[in-house]
């Protein structure tokens, strides 16, 4: 498939973990793209992620709801090429608590978006989703065409949100691609989620809460190869095509606590074992085959590595992370 161009793209939740890093890679690699960044600046949203970017020419930040018609309207009064959409609630414990809130923003904030990317010919509508709409699996790994069995209301709240995606493919031919990334871990991720909570709780002595007996498995990805992938598929990806993203980094809880404890020079006393979250999926797994045979895809950071550059960010950037925990 030839490579799309772009003059203008929309990123909503660009203010997020994974958004102001994409909008980062996409302006280092192509300078001659218009960046706006749309962002309701929820707790999790912080413009500091994005602070050595802000006044470039190439970049805008609009304050907003993606489920606000008025203001997506008005965003598109302009020409916009693609949409990459990372808005959403996204922490599991969060909608275990306050389940509504993910249904408006990740389903009925996905459907505004889709119906001005429908209304205003897009070229593509690239919705970011994740590989828990799958549910836990004991053995393999998940392909993309298996059906969608989520657990959490996070889960199901994204699994929603890609009915949505595929109806307006099926339905009105918008030109849409979706994404289902493992878990992300890097610079300028809410210390809410396992690794940033850990290792600033380890620096500042604190003991960390381990869910269950800590063997519940994920696949880890750092943030700039998630990146790439998405890179690669917004240019190149199949329109109404799914791909999985992960990086066959498989690991327990548990191992990933007593690494950074390791890392951190503490000691194992530091784990302090609570009840486990309630439907707390055991494993995930994504066969990423797809995107390296079609695409070409590939991870480049070594996941030690990875870590260890991940855990020295937070350690050198106690300004950023202290005052989000307060």
């Amino acid at each position: 498939m030839d490579k799309r161009k772009f003059r203008t793209i929309l990123v909503t939740g660009g203010a997020g973990f994974i958004g102001s890093n994409f909008i980062r890679y996409m302006m280092d690699k192509y300078p001659g793209y218009k960046m706006i960044n749309l962002d309701k600046l929820t707790y999790a949203g912080n413009l500091e992620n994005l602070r050595d970017i802000e006044d470039k020419d190439n970049y805008t930040f609009v304050k907003g709801d993606i489920a606000d018609t008025k203001i997506v309207s008005d965003i598109f009064a302009s020409k916009i090429d693609a949409i990459v959409n990372f808005a959403a609630e996204s922490h599991v414990d969060r909608s275990i608590e306050e389940p509504g809130v993910f249904i408006q923003t990740d389903v009925y904030g996905t459907f505004v978006l889709l119906e001005a990317a429908r209304k205003n010919n897009c070229d593509v509508f690239l919705q970011i989703s994740t590989d828990e709409v799958y549910g836990s699996i004991e053995d393999g790994s998940f392909k993309e065409d298996d059906p969608l069995l989520p657990n959490s209301p996070y889960s199901a709240s994204k699994a929603g949100a890609e009915m949505i995606v595929r109806s307006f493919f099926k339905t009105y031919e918008t030109p849409v691609i979706i994404t289902r990334t493992s878990n992300n871990f890097g610079p300028y991720q809410y210390p809410e989620k396992l690794i940033p909570l850990f290792v600033t709780n380890l620096i500042d002595g604190i003991q960390v809460p381990l869910y269950g007996d800590g063997m519940n498995v994920r696949d880890w990805i750092y943030v700039d190869d998630n990146c790439s992938a998405l890179d690669m598929v917004l240019h190149r990806g199949e329109v109404g095509g799914i791909y999985n993203i992960g990086a066959g980094n498989e690991k327990p809880n548990v191992w990933i606590t007593k690494k950074l404890i390791q890392l951190l020079g503490k000691t194992e006393d530091m784990i302090m074992p609570v009840e486990d979250r309630l439907g707390h999926d055991r494993r995930y797994s994504v066969d990423c085959s797809r995107i390296k045979h079609e695409l070409g895809w590939d991870t480049e950071y070594d996941f030690g590595e990875a870590l260890e550059k991940t855990v020295a960010w937070y350690r050198d950037n106690e300004e950023w992370w202290r005052p989000l925990k307060k």
